[in-house]
């Protein structure tokens, strides 16, 4: 097998802590509220309960065939924050759940509620539409979560049988099948990690290298069904990135999240393999996805139908999908490339889908949730308690526990910080244990101090992501002002590190107008408010005009404010921008430029991420420029 192609490695996700007041307190509502909240609701709608297996035919609510994967997540979510906060209850808690769980496992290995109480004479014969292998890898993922976390093996043990029947029943001289809804070749990549047993990653590689081949899997199974491949609902394989073997796709196409769960599979197996054509589709992808389909909040897939990606450059923002998941997604596919190249455009657009488009699903309070996220409202688009097909809640619940995962990476002699939020990430670099303290008011500040504590002198590389959305920047040591190499984003800072030594980093960050590509035409003449990684918008209940019709003249001058009492405590911009006067159009749906003067009106953009947290009202990113 090549030599794996992987550069770096994240820290441990227990070496990491947070002492911040933007990331802190979210993962401090995610563990005590959350968490909580989303067992509860997978208690109430039955998902928990539906591994006791009791449901019989002509019972109502049967159980469905991706209900496994949201006790799944949520499981991978308790046991992150287990990882980073002991907690007896949560753990006692897991334990009752997982036995539950392993006690719906099948003689033969099989852990599938729908496919043993619902259509038990049905396994694997609709791998396009249904979700078996989805589902197992959401419970690999839980599992080898727990296990990390714990020490305890319960789970693992119960999905490396699942995960063995499952090799027992694809292969090159067994089923050629593949997910419909990928998902369990990453998670086959981590079972591989935490077993060493290469039949996983093997697996992993089988199923992605199958898709898309011809004759076409999703053809003969269909046939096999008695169902005609020529009216299949979504008419295109490319829904499920199925329409080509990855090597040979060129475009983000298909439902979003399942691209992006492929694309994090592809740069995983790449990663273990030294699979040079396969890591090269990746980069292709990423350009796809992120220079010509992504939204300024990093959401990606902007049609509701098929929830997925459309043509270059096609953004709607009153209409956007966006999916929370989508987003998330986006963040596993950014930090697997980045562990392979080392390169800080994989981590800008992650900073950038974390602050915006993934945040932006949960609200305040931990217990209400986007699905879609549009950069336009009306004013009738509010998160949910819960939802039917509830991916995005314990989604988002991981993505948070797990947090601390995306801070830092290690080499045999460097560290690398990917994201600054204050607080502490220990790691062994070039023999010696060393930790980074950080020291930052960031995202809301551009002052980042980082103090190294080791016991021993240690020489390394301190690399520190100069984000892209910078245009100035500069570093000191120990008081000194240094001017260190810039390599594929990074400041690279090589010396002899002595406990207590303090390096400096001052990122410049004013308030800019971002301005789309002249092809998407849904922004042509208008302009959105970032301010460092934040993107900023308009609700309507901090303005008197309606907030979809104020236009920014481009010489309006804008200033930053902390407002400690808004939001929890947020940085606004504040300006004068031009609304249109009141009256003069009853009877009327046209007339004259010069009749309809527009008059000056005080503005408040407050972060995307934190809209729809107060009175419900339209909300809009980009606005008319004036």
């Amino acid at each position: 097998m090549p030599k794996p192609r992987r550069k770096l490695q994240p820290f441990a996700l227990q070496d990491v802590a947070f002492a911040d007041p933007f990331w802190a307190p979210r993962i401090q509502t995610n563990r005590r509220v959350t968490i909580p909240y989303e067992y509860r609701q997978c208690q109430k709608t039955g998902r928990v309960d539906a591994f006791r297996l009791t449901w019989k035919p002509g019972q109502p609510d049967p159980p469905h065939i991706f209900w496994d994967s949201d006790l799944a997540k949520w499981i991978e979510a308790a046991s992150y924050s287990l990882a980073t906060r002991k907690n007896r209850r949560l753990d006692a808690l897991l334990d009752q759940v997982i036995a539950l769980i392993a006690s719906a496992q099948q003689p033969d290995g099989c852990l599938n509620v729908h496919y043993t109480v619902v259509e038990p004479d049905k396994r694997w014969t609709n791998l396009r539409d249904c979700h078996e292998l989805y589902c197992a890898g959401h419970l690999i993922e839980a599992a080898v979560a727990h296990f990390q976390a714990t020490g305890k093996r319960s789970l693992l043990d119960a999905l490396c049988r699942y995960a063995d029947h499952i090799a027992t029943l694809f292969g090159p001289r067994r089923k050629k099948g593949y997910p419909g809804h990928e998902e369990i070749e990453l998670a086959l990549v981590k079972l591989f990690h935490a077993t060493g047993n290469p039949r996983y990653l093997k697996l992993s590689s089988f199923f992605i290298d199958q898709r898309g081949t011809k004759p076409h899997y999703y053809d003969k199974e269909a046939k096999a069904r008695g169902d005609d491949p020529a009216r299949y609902w979504a008419r295109s394989y490319d829904y499920c990135q199925a329409h080509l073997p990855v090597r040979e796709q060129t475009e983000a196409v298909g439902h979003s999240v399942r691209a992006m769960y492929l694309y994090s599979g592809m740069a995983d197996v790449a990663a273990e393999t030294g699979d040079q054509t396969l890591l090269d589709a990746c980069r292709t992808l990423w350009d796809s996805a992120t220079i010509r389909k992504m939204y300024i909040t990093g959401g990606v897939g902007s049609a509701h139908h098929g929830e997925r990606f459309t043509s270059d450059h096609d953004l709607p923002n009153a209409t956007a999908y966006a999916e929370t998941c989508a987003a998330i997604g986006l963040v596993f596919f950014a930090h697997r490339m980045l562990q392979v190249e080392a390169h800080a455009r994989y981590a800008d657009e992650m900073e950038r889908a974390l602050y915006n488009g993934v945040l932006s699903g949960v609200s305040l309070d931990g217990k209400h949730f986007f699905y879609v996220n549009p950069l336009a409202s009306d004013g009738t688009h509010h998160r949910q308690k819960w939802f039917g097909c509830a991916c995005c809640p314990p989604n988002i619940a991981r993505l948070l526990a797990s947090l601390g995962h995306y801070v830092y990476s290690a080499a045999p002699r460097a560290a690398w910080v990917h994201l600054y939020a204050a607080g502490t990430g220990s790691a062994e670099i070039a023999g010696r244990k060393i930790t980074l303290e950080q020291a930052t008011d960031y995202p809301w500040d551009g002052r980042v101090a980082i103090t190294v504590r080791t016991a021993q002198p240690a020489t390394f590389d301190l690399m520190l992501r100069i984000p892209g959305w910078c245009d100035g920047w500069t570093a000191a040591v120990n008081g000194q002002a240094i001017q260190p190499l810039v390599t594929k984003g990074y400041a690279r800072i090589r010396r002899t590190w002595a406990d207590g030594d303090r390096i400096d980093l001052t990122l410049d960050m004013p308030i800019r107008r971002i301005v789309a590509h002249p092809s998407v035409t849904e922004d042509a003449g208008r302009v959105a408010l970032q301010r460092g990684p934040i993107v900023y918008c308009l609700e309507q209940c901090d303005h008197r005009a309606p907030v979809r019709a104020i236009a920014l003249p481009d010489a309006a001058p804008l200033t930053a404010r902390h407002d400690r009492k808004l939001l929890g405590g947020t940085i606004v911009i504040e300006g004068t921008a031009l609304a249109p006067a009141p009256g003069g159009w009853k009877g009327k749906l046209y007339r004259p430029a010069d009749a309809a003067k527009a008059r000056p009106i005080r503005i408040k953009a407050i972060p995307y991420c934190l809209w729809d947290n107060r009175t419900p009202g339209p909300m809009t990113v980009w606005l008319p420029r004036a």
